[in-house]
């Protein structure tokens, strides 16, 4: 088990990290979902702070601080499931699998932090 949640959990970081980087640069296709989905610019970097405070929550629940690893996947399953609903209202669902691959990491990481 504990082989599993260090592995889930760092691909999770390494995920949250990458797009929370695509976020703060504005990515092309950052920009263009973001759009689609009706979501202002001005919110990305408030977005991608969340994403990346999640990925460096779930770093410090790895060196030993449970709690706040804990609640850094409470936090990126929440905020996935913001995003999954924001796809859903929006009716965008051709790349519904993107915040769908988070949110299932994020929860992946949340059961396995809890079951360790």
């Amino acid at each position: 088990m504990h082989v599993a949640y260090m592995v889930v959990t760092v691909v999770t970081i390494v995920a949250n990290a990458g797009i929370a980087i695509a976020d703060f640069a504005k990515a092309e296709f950052v920009l263009a979902n973001s759009a689609e989905v009706n979501l202002p610019k001005s919110w990305l970097p408030k977005l991608a702070a969340l994403k990346a405070a999640g990925a460096v929550g779930l770093a410090v629940g790895l060196l030993g601080v449970r709690a706040v690893g804990v609640a850094a996947a409470i936090g990126l399953v929440l905020f996935y499931a913001g995003a999954m609903a924001a796809h859903v209202r929006a009716r965008v669902f051709y790349n519904i699998a993107f915040p769908g691959a988070y949110l299932a990491l994020a929860g992946a990481s949340l059961g396995l932090a809890i079951a360790r």
